[in-house]
């Protein structure tokens, strides 16, 4: 997998997950896309993206989270989510975890709100988004899945909300991921 052929497969991938936003419900809120983000199953597919996407952007993070290294790059030029610009490119160095599908796998969108949980998070974006509420309750096709991830340095509490359907992933939280690295320092 290189640079190009991720170039080649984002507008693909970006109209599947645009649909996927609207069938949320999260398309109505004017959301910002903080970043989008790559898997990878191989410590030398991440080392030849590093190098690659270095010629394209900035890596303003290099931190442990979660046991593994986490790239986010800052690219030169923003990805275009329709007229959403991405700023920045997150690549995780494999875990655990080998992946049926290398290459891009999420998006998260920054719901400016005051949670410190999952749990308020939830009842803020039901609030703003009641059509939410079942599928946060687990009651339909679509996976839900909450988390606090946290890196090594991190101050800021930033829970997570990742909607899960066809293989597209779209995460939800307060803070958008700079808000984070800077908590950091």
């Amino acid at each position: 997998m290189t640079y190009e052929q991720l170039s080649q497969s984002w507008p693909s991938f970006s109209q599947s997950i645009t649909a996927f936003i609207g069938e949320l419900g999260l398309d109505t809120l004017n959301l910002e896309c903080d970043h989008s983000a790559l898997r990878v199953n191989t410590a030398e597919a991440a080392d030849e993206l590093r190098s690659q996407f270095a010629r394209h952007g900035n890596i303003i993070s290099d931190n442990m989270i979660n046991g593994r290294p986490i790239l986010i790059i800052e690219l030169d030029a923003p990805l275009m989510l329709n007229d959403i610009e991405i700023h920045c490119v997150e690549l995780p160095y494999p875990g655990e975890k080998t992946y049926p599908q290398q290459g891009w796998e999420h998006v998260e969108l920054v719901f400016k709100c005051d949670a410190i949980d999952c749990e308020s998070l939830s009842q803020q974006l039901v609030s703003a988004v009641p059509t939410l509420a079942p599928i946060i309750a687990g009651t339909t096709d679509i996976k839900v899945k909450q988390s606090s991830p946290k890196g090594d340095k991190e101050r800021l509490a930033n829970p997570t909300i990742a909607f899960k359907k066809n293989g597209l992933c779209v995460k939800v939280h307060p803070h958008g991921i700079k808000a984070v690295i800077a908590s950091e320092a």
